[in-house]
């Protein structure tokens, strides 16, 4: 076989369906995002402002966090200096452990390197500590966690995005005695709606199930707390398992789950993603922990109101203007293209003619037809930059003369 050709030829259907992903070399300053510098490729700069990053409250360039990072740093060192078996635990390990239990009112928590090794190694590993899971999974879910459900090589049956009378029929026709799990976010954030957590709570318990909940793009977001949906909606105590991030509202990097001591002592002991793998390094443990302290409180209050508010006067603005967004009541903006082509061009053209940096979403992220830009609007985005936006945004809609039309649900 020749392999070389092979290579090619995989990385040329990427450019003929138009979803070829380029990497865009950005540098942020510390104090100034969403403001940051593009390097293109022929080495020259540009300043640009973020539109698409999952910082959303600004917390990576916190002075608490950093404080707390720098602290660590200077008293430990750079690594972990193994997995959490073999010499990875420290005192900011289990400190960041303590404020995440605290924060979704569980026994215990557990970090892992990312939200996605959380997701695949705990859902991988519930089968064996429960032989003969079957689990329900949300059509939508994040690619994790179908990997993890996948994996772990037993029964599962999908249930159609947010539809509770189809994945009542699915637990209704198993064995009764079954051990089951349903699986479900509670922001879904291409689209940006919400899970039905208190509908599939009530199912759970009619049917007996474990219920976990991917909260990832809700934890710091929503809740008093900035625990997610699931607090906000007074249903986090019905929550079996909890995964949450630490990279995006908590602007540092890491991933956990929260849950009861056994459980969390079960899935330390049996899951691989976890056992086999170096611990994050204690200055980002220090910054997380730091940056979930800080969101507990007041602060952490303000930051919250202010970021919807600036979603609801973005939102407000591009359905101003006739552009397609898509609107559940989240903080996440996607506004439908649909079309590879036409969503690469704008987002090329908004970052070469106007400065605005933002991504498109493309298959196999979102179904082929339903291609869209994101926007993350943040506290720290100003009047200025969604003005210049949404002008952007209205100019090169004509100029692509693309459809406007009212929002779509």
């Amino acid at each position: 076989m020749d392999y070389s050709t092979a290579i090619e030829a995989s990385l040329q259907r990427l450019h003929d369906e138009g979803r070829y992903r380029t990497f865009i070399d950005i540098e942020r300053k510390q104090g100034h995002f969403p403001h940051a510098v593009w390097t293109r490729p022929d080495g020259s700069q540009k300043d640009i402002t973020v539109w698409c990053g999952n910082d959303y409250l600004g917390m990576g360039q916190h002075p608490e966090v950093l404080a707390a990072m720098h602290q660590a740093l200077d008293a430990t060192g750079a690594g972990s200096g193994g997995t959490r078996n073999i010499s990875g635990t420290t005192v900011w390990h289990k400190r960041l452990e303590a404020e995440l239990a605290d924060l979704h009112g569980k026994e215990a928590a557990l970090v892992f390197t990312s939200a996605y090794v959380a997701n695949d190694a705990t859902l991988s590993t519930l089968r064996a500590i429960f032989p003969g899971l079957i689990i329900y999974s949300d059509a939508l879910n994040h690619n994790s966690m179908i990997e993890g459900i996948r994996r772990g090589a037993g029964e599962k049956r999908i249930f159609r995005h947010n539809d509770v009378a189809h994945l009542r029929a699915l637990l209704a026709k198993d064995d009764p005695a079954a051990p089951k799990l349903i699986a479900f976010e509670s922001i879904y954030s291409m689209d940006g709606d919400f899970g039905p957590i208190a509908e599939i709570c009530d199912l759970a318990e009619e049917f007996g199930a474990l219920t976990y909940i991917d909260e990832v793009h809700a934890v710091g977001m929503y809740g008093p707390r900035g625990a997610g949906v699931a607090e906000r909606d007074g249903q986090m105590h019905r929550i079996d398992i909890i995964n949450g991030t630490l990279a995006k509202a908590y602007g540092v990097f890491g991933g956990y789950i929260a849950a009861s001591a056994k459980m969390v002592d079960a899935v330390r002991s049996y899951a691989p993603g976890f056992i086999f793998t170096t611990s994050l390094p204690p200055a980002v443990a220090a910054g997380a922990a730091a940056s979930v302290r800080f969101l507990k409180g007041e602060g952490g209050r303000a930051l919250r109101d202010k970021h919807q508010t600036q979603a609801r006067i973005l939102k407000a603005r591009l359905k101003a203007m006739g552009l397609p967004i898509i609107d559940h009541g989240t903080h996440i903006v996607p506004v439908h293209v649909g079309d590879p082509v036409h969503c690469k061009l704008i987002s090329d053209m908004l970052l070469e003619n106007h400065g605005i940096y933002v991504q498109p979403i493309n298959y196999p992220t979102v179904p082929r037809g339903t291609e869209r830009l994101r926007f993350t609007p943040s506290p720290v985005h100003g009047p200025d930059q969604i003005d210049r936006l949404v002008r952007a945004m209205d100019g090169l809609w004509s100029h692509c003369a693309l459809n406007r039309a009212e929002a779509v649900a």
